[in-house]
């Protein structure tokens, strides 16, 4: 499941005719950015609403399925809930488009990671040095056993994997998946690795060029 729903205000102007996925980093959409991690996943599906039509064209004739959330924006819990019977038996991974990679593959590494006995949801997460274009701090603190805790100097990159059966524990449609990971976690259920690599927020004009400059670098 890739995120591409989102109306993309901190873009500015930038978002004003298109929506967020469609801004170009280093000569491509963002949104086929994350497509090509998700490659090697056979069913694969986008959802959408803010300007959904040019995101199912830019889509058509690819083997990617759009799931548009109209007449409301669901948020990424409600989001991810509707498009379940495109998606199927959890677990799913699920992927943000508003990033850029510099590394391994993440789905790669969540996949090698992921321990369905204990846990039901990981989350990929970096330091905050490693961050780049992050304007504040951490999101979680990994514990010794791997279980994530609310504050610290990780943050969340917007790759999980996560089982899908307590989506319909709420009865709002729109939601937040911050409300599944609190209740994964008072179960100790919500556990979290670290990428090794570089993580980009493009989630701000000022963010294209810092994730042009850091898939351009030499030291990496």
């Amino acid at each position: 499941m890739l995120f591409a729903a989102g109306f993309g205000t901190r873009m500015g102007a930038l978002t004003a005719t298109r929506p967020k996925p469609l801004i170009h980093v280093a000569g491509r959409p963002l949104l086929d950015h994350a497509l090509a991690l998700a490659q090697a996943i056979p069913n694969r599906v986008v959802n959408a609403h803010y300007h959904a039509d040019q995101i199912i064209a830019h889509l058509a004739g690819s083997d990617v399925r759009v799931s548009v959330e109209a007449p409301d924006i669901l948020d990424t819990g409600g989001g991810l809930r509707a498009a379940l019977p495109m998606l199927g038996p959890d677990p799913v991974f699920t992927l943000n488009t508003d990033a850029i990679w510099r590394g391994p593959n993440p789905l790669d590494l969540l996949a090698q990671h992921w321990a369905p006995d204990r846990m039901d949801a990981l989350l990929m997460c970096v330091p905050v040095a490693q961050a780049i274009g992050r304007e504040t701090g951490g999101d979680f603190a990994l514990a010794p056993d791997g279980q994530l805790q609310r504050k610290g100097d990780l943050v969340y990159t917007g790759a999980q994997i996560v089982k899908t059966g307590a989506l319909h524990r709420f009865d709002q449609p729109a939601f937040s998946l911050n409300l599944v990971w609190d209740d994964f976690a008072a179960h100790g259920r919500l556990h979290g690795i670290t990428y090794p690599g570089l993580w980009c927020d493009v989630g701000h004009p000022g963010g294209i060029t810092l994730a042009e400059e850091m898939l351009g670098r030499a030291d990496v």
